[in-house]
């Protein structure tokens, strides 16, 4: 007997899996529109869909015509007679022609299938990937990353599946469906009709199965996501070393182990569900086709029907219950693949903040003039650039922001070093973000060489402004691949003048590996100091005229910090500087010091002026060196030999410029 899992195209195990769904996707609201993008969508692949459901539908004609065929060999064989060998043998060969044809459908289909289906997940991820890279950062401070992979990999996959497995099981199963239950009838309309009288025996249970095995299944998703978000925070070096200083192993491991144990039980109880779900379906159809050969057979033994019309019945049923139950779920399997598509368009919809216009211009090259104008800026609020589905919540909040600058107006000239210093929040990080166009102002105008940012073509934009901040970010590639991210075509001799104008170049070469050294994450197997040099080497390869340094040695020890000072007296050497900072001793040798405070400049000029003045900057100059001058709690302890420690004034004495020296 046959097997009718296996004959019955998208059969139980497909039912199997809707019912699983059911539930999320009856739940998921479609917008207007799915369907007609989804079909301009598949237009590139339209003759290869057309190709392909034709290999469907002669495949699924293919599957009713040979047990017709078989059944002739029956009847064949009990006429018997002269001819009957000949009969017999002549079937079979077009019975193993039609196998072979069938072999090769199978085959085309599944080239066509993984044409169409890989096509369009290259299509939509490299779409989705793009469009993700061009939002503002803020989306991504708001985001959950691994919802967002989702996009990239699940829902992807799912609306892959419509154009594959959904909509050549569709078709096949309706056609089979129809040749089938016409055949059937017209060989016996009793035989079908009693066939079929158990199938609500079977559908029903199925339904109720279906729903337990839908909360057991998100129930294992949900454990399963908090087991990847435990080991991705705790496995990430941040991460590890927090556990280590603070965690207890045994809990940890104990936490992790509950939950794994309870995913280990769902597991089990979900195969038992699973099998008994494709026994019950097997014994439904063999029990169908028992029906089958008693009324067959009896009618066939009071010469109503033939004995090759029994055999024909039998296997026909095998083909007939798939299609049945498959179809029965068709709507959940159609609203899958359609809510795929529509999580996709969803990302895909939302609007980048930062876009080039059509008739951008060029930065002038070298320029290295800043101007910011009556600048106003607002963040702007999560309805306005995230989703809620990425961040788990039920809406987004909607209220707007409130400025973070207000009215900011300066100007740097070539060359010149300003920095902006200030309470936190005040704003000054936000006001660097502007001019490399991380953001857009609110109102006002932030120019570049003369040049509104917003009317500059971003790759210009990108090559005349350089950032280092204090935690600057390395891949977790090769030193060479993380240099030559600020300019891909750059040769080695490049990457090590760079290296050597960062003070870094004779710590890489004492590497085994050299450039080809892998960084680890976030550059996490070097120091902070080497890390911020090795990020000032990828400046000083980029060749920026202007440098914004955002709180560049804020986290460094002395040692670190002077090395990176040489560094950076480098960086800076002919280029335009903006400098953030916190600790003002840094900063008293810049051309113009802007105090920043709730988003307006409340004071300006240099240093000695500023400290006259008495006003904020005053404040915060003298609580510096209140706190630096403070006695130590230690002094009293007995101390080993000072360790002889480059300080700012032997730092002065190797001609650093005033830009970085204190």
């Amino acid at each position: 007997m046959s097997n009718p899992m296996a004959a019955g195209g998208m059969g139980g195990w497909s039912m199997l899996r809707s019912m699983r769904s059911s539930d999320e996707v009856s739940s998921h609201r479609l917008k207007r529109g799915v369907a007609r993008r989804i079909v301009a969508f598949a237009q590139p692949y339209r003759r290869d869909i057309v190709v392909f459901l034709l290999t469907v539908i002669v495949a699924a004609v293919i599957g009713v015509a040979t047990p017709l065929l078989a059944g002739d060999v029956i009847d064949a064989i009990t006429r018997g007679g002269p001819e009957g060998g000949a009969v017999v043998i002549r079937l079979a060969l077009f019975i193993a022609g039609l196998a072979v044809a069938d072999a090769l459908l199978s085959l085309a289909q599944r080239w066509y299938s993984a044409r169409i289906g890989e096509g369009i997940i290259l299509d939509l991820r490299t779409r989705v990937y793009d469009h993700v890279q061009r939002m503002p950062l803020q989306f991504f401070t708001r985001t959950q990353t691994g919802a967002l992979v989702s996009r990239l990999n699940n829902d992807v996959l799912g609306a892959q599946r419509a154009f594959t497995s959904t909509l050549s099981g569709v078709v096949s199963n309706v056609i089979q469906l129809v040749l089938t239950a016409a055949v059937m009838f017209t060989l016996s309309w009793e035989i079908t009709a009693l066939s079929l009288v158990l199938l609500p025996v079977f559908i029903i249970p199925a339904r109720r199965v279906g729903r337990r095995l839908a909360e057991i299944t998100r129930e294992s998703y949900n454990l399963d996501a908090k087991m990847n978000a435990t080991m991705t925070e705790r496995f990430g070096v941040a991460g590890a070393l927090l556990v280590k200083l603070f965690g207890r192993p045994d809990a940890e491991a104990g936490r992790f182990a509950a939950r794994a144990e309870r995913v280990r039980d769902i597991g089990i109880t979900s195969a038992m569900y699973s099998r008994t779900f494709f026994v019950a379906m097997l014994l439904v159809a063999s029990l169908a086709q028992a029906l089958t050969y008693g009324l067959g057979g009896w009618l066939a033994v009071r010469g109503e029907v033939s004995a090759g019309t029994v055999v024909t019945l039998a296997l026909l049923l095998t083909r007939l219950y798939g299609p049945l139950t498959a179809l029965s779920n068709v709507r959940v399997d159609v609203m899958s693949a359609l809510v795929s598509f529509d999580r996709v368009f969803e990302v895909l919809d939302l609007k980048p903040a930062i876009t080039e216009r059509p008739d951008a211009v060029p930065v002038p090259e070298g320029t290295g003039t800043v101007e910011f104008r009556d600048v106003r800026f607002r963040y702007p609020s999560a309805a306005e650039i995230s989703l809620a589905s990425l961040e788990e919540v039920a809406t987004l909040d909607r209220t707007i922001n409130e400025p973070v600058l207000k009215g900011v107006s300066f100007r740097v000239e070539p060359g010149q070093m300003v920095a902006l210093v200030g309470p936190s929040g005040a704003g000054k990080s936000t006001l660097s973000m502007l001019i490399s166009r991380i953001y857009d102002v609110t109102d006002g105008q932030v120019l570049v060489g003369g040049v509104d940012v917003r009317d500059a073509t971003l790759d210009s934009l990108r090559d005349e402004i350089g950032v280092v901040t204090q935690d600057s970010h390395l891949f977790h590639e090769t030193i060479a691949e993380n240099l030559r991210y600020a300019k891909p075509d750059a040769t080695d001799d490049e990457l090590w003048t760079a290296l050597a104008g960062a003070q870094v170049a004779d710590l890489v070469r004492a590497l085994p590996d050299g450039l080809d050294t892998t960084v680890g994450e976030r550059g996490y197997r070097f120091s902070g100091g080497e890390k911020q040099r090795i990020a000032i080497a990828r400046l000083l390869l980029k060749a920026p005229s202007i440098v914004i340094l955002d709180e560049a040695t804020a986290h460094l020890d002395s040692e670190s910090e002077a090395a990176v000072q040489r560094a950076l007296s480098v960086a800076l050497t002919g280029r335009t500087a903006l400098v953030i900072a916190h600790r003002l001793s840094t900063v008293r040798d810049a051309d113009q010091i802007l105090v920043l405070d709730e988003g307006r400049i409340v004071e300006r000029g240099r240093h000695d002026e500023l400290v006259a003045v008495g006003g904020l900057y005053a404040e915060l100059y003298r609580t510096q060196f209140a706190v630096a001058d403070s006695p130590s709690p230690y002094a009293d302890a007995p101390h080993p030999e000072p360790v002889v420690i480059p300080t700012r004034e032997y730092l002065a004495d190797e001609a650093l410029p005033p830009a970085v020296a204190n």
